[in-house]
């Protein structure tokens, strides 16, 4: 602003994507003037999540009208259950840290835990390195943060982290097909969504439950359509691109400002 204050600038939100969800998904068991003072579950990868809302149509109409899991799996990660191309529920929360465990983000964790380790010695500063930077696959391997890395290991503890994310995926997708009541499509995307052929199997094999028959053949050549034909729920690869929900989100700033000018 200093330079060229005469430039606009827009800041697009991760997380006003969500706010379309109920307020009950929202909301902490807190005491009410909690929620009033902001905290609450805000979630985060809106973006990207519009943006695969925004596709659904022209891939898979019949899931785009209904129930949709999208799987965001990178080194930071998270779920969300669309309805209708809206956000319904998500896993991360008051920050990105909560949810599934990540490159070196623990996800969930019981509070207690976290008073536990205060009362013990740890201090405010090492909690927090320790819960997003220590953590996670990096955490739990001791190797790396990286599933090619840990996918290529031989290592016992490689195995074990991978088991932990895959175990965590499926208890996600179970929590957010309850509050969709069943799903129609489960949407892959991010960085391990979109490459990492074996963790995408395990968990659509251990989605088998929601009516999701895997077609390996297909998921070896990364898709786009993953689900054999017949499947009662679909599954795809559709490849991020936040920026492009940017340059559109900005354009129509921009084109507003100018018609107030006009």
């Amino acid at each position: 602003m200093r330079i060229a204050p005469q430039l606009p600038q827009v800041a697009c939100f991760d997380t006003s994507f969500h706010r379309s969800q109920p307020k009950v998904s929202q909301v902490f068991a807190l005491p009410p003037d909690y929620a009033e003072r902001g905290i609450l579950r805000y979630g985060f990868h809106g973006l990207p999540y519009e943006y695969i809302a925004s596709r659904l149509p022209e891939l898979d109409p019949r899931a785009a009208l209904g129930r949709t899991v999208v799987a965001h799996l990178g080194n930071g990660a998270s779920m969300c259950a669309l309805r209708a191309g809206r956000s319904i529920a998500t896993t991360m929360s008051f920050t990105p840290i909560d949810g599934l465990p990540m490159g070196t983000r623990c996800g969930a964790i019981d509070p207690g835990v976290l008073l536990h380790l205060m009362k013990t010695g740890l201090d405010l500063a090492e909690l927090e390195k320790l819960l997003s930077f220590q953590s996670g696959l990096l955490g739990v391997s001791g190797i790396s943060s990286d599933v090619r890395t840990l996918l290529a290991s031989s290592e016992a503890s490689a195995a074990k982290a991978l088991d932990l994310f895959v175990y965590r995926c499926g208890r996600e997708l179970g929590s957010l097909a309850a509050a969709l009541g069943g799903i129609d499509s489960l949407v892959f995307t991010g960085g391990i969504g979109e490459n990492a052929v074996p963790i995408r199997s395990r968990i659509c094999r251990d989605a088998k439950w929601l009516g999701l028959e895997l077609d390996e053949e297909a998921n070896a050549r990364n898709g786009p359509r993953l689900a054999r034909s017949g499947s009662r729920a679909t599954a795809w690869v559709v490849p991020a691109n936040e920026e492009l929900m940017v340059a559109l989100h900005t354009q129509r700033v921009l084109g507003k400002r100018r018609d107030r000018v006009a």
